[in-house]
C-alpha cells in the first residue's frame, strides 16, 4: 500500500533531513539508481539485499532498515535468544545504579562475551506484534529488534524515562490506537540507537519543540545518559539469557563496591 508509511515515504523523508540526494546515496550504496527511484516513488518494493546495502550508507542498522521497510528480519539480523529480552530491562535497571565508569566496565564487558551458536530457529512474530502502517508501529518493531518485548518495553521505558505505562498500553501505540506524540517520539529515543531527527523523518512525527537535544522536559526526561544506554540495548542483543544473567551479577557486584553516599 502506497502512503506516508511505505518505505519509498520514509527514506525520501530521510534524504531530505540529511539533505542527500538519491544519486549520492545510489553511489555510496552502490545501488543502480534507477532501482533506487523505483523504490524512492513506491514503484518497487526494496529487496533484502539493496535493503543491506542502503543501511551502512544511511548510517544505520542493517535491522532497523528491515524494520523501516517493514520486511521480515533474516535469520542473522534477528536476536540470538527470544528468551533473553525478559532480561534485559533488568540489566538496564542494575546498569541504572552505576557510575559512568562502571557502566564503562560493564559495556566492556559485554563486548567481551563470546557470541554463541543460535541454537532454536528464530520464532515467528506473535499476532499480538504484527502491527499495521504507522509510525507506532515502526518504534515497536524497532525495539522488538532489540530483544524488547512488550513487558520488557514496558519495563525499560520505566527504568530510563519517566514514563510508566503498561504493556498493553505501548502495545496501543504499535496498533495505531494511541497516537505516537512528540514527547513518545523523544522517549523512545533514550531506548533506540538513532538518531532523533532521524527517528522524527522516518516516523513524520516532530520532536517536542521545547527540546534542545533528543529528549523531551516531561514527561520524558531521561534518568541515564541516552546514547550509552541505547548501544548498550542495542549490544546485549546478541546474548543468550544466561550471559544476560552473568551480566546482571556482574553489575549487582560493581554496585555491592561503591562507596557509601
Amino acid at each position: 500500500m502506497v502512503g506516508e508509511h511505505d518505505f519509498g515515504a520514509r527514506l525520501r523523508r530521510l534524504l531530505d533531513r540529511r539533505g542527500l540526494h538519491p544519486t549520492s546515496l545510489s553511489r555510496h550504496a552502490d545501488v543502480p539508481e534507477p532501482e533506487l527511484t523505483a523504490v524512492l516513488q513506491a514503484h518497487q518494493t526494496p529487496t533484502p539485499p539493496l535493503l543491506r546495502r542502503l543501511a551502512p550508507a544511511l548510517g544505520l542498522h542493517t535491522a532497523d532498515v528491515f524494520a523501516i521497510a517493514g520486511a521480515d528480519l533474516p535469520e542473522d539480523l534477528a536476536p540470538l535468544d527470544a528468551t533473553a529480552g525478559r532480561e534485559v530491562p533488568r540489566v538496564i535497571q542494575e546498569a541504572a545504579g552505576l557510575p559512568p565508569e562502571h557502566r564503562g566496565r560493564l559495556r566492556r564487558l559485554v563486548a567481551s562475551l563470546p557470541q554463541a551458536q543460535r541454537t532454536q530457529p528464530v520464532p515467528d512474530t506473535p499476532p499480538g506484534h504484527r502491527y499495521p502502517p504507522g509510525p507506532g508501529a515502526l518504534l515497536l518493531r524497532m525495539l522488538h529488534i532489540r530483544n524488547l518485548n512488550l513487558p520488557a518495553t514496558a519495563r525499560a521505558f520505566g527504568t530510563v524515562t519517566d514514563r510508566y505505562w503498561a504493556a498493553a498500553t505501548f502495545g496501543q501505540v504499535g496498533r495505531g490506537r494511541k497516537p505516537l506524540t512528540p514527547d513518545l517520539l523523544a522517549d523512545c529515543t533514550t531506548l533506540l540507537d538513532v538518531p532523533a531527527d532521524d527517528l522524527s523523518a522516518l516516523t513524520g512525527i516532530p520532536l517536542p519543540t521545547t527540546s534542545t537535544t533528543t529528549c523531551a522536559p516531561t514527561p520524558g526526561t531521561p534518568k541515564l545518559d541516552a546514547p550509552e544506554i541505547a548501544e548498550l540495548i542495542w549490544e546485549l542483543r546478541r546474548l543468550t539469557a544466561s550471559q544476560l544473567r552473568q551480566v546482571t551479577d556482574a553489575a549487582k557486584a560493581l554496585r555491592e563496591r561503591q562507596p557509601d553516599a
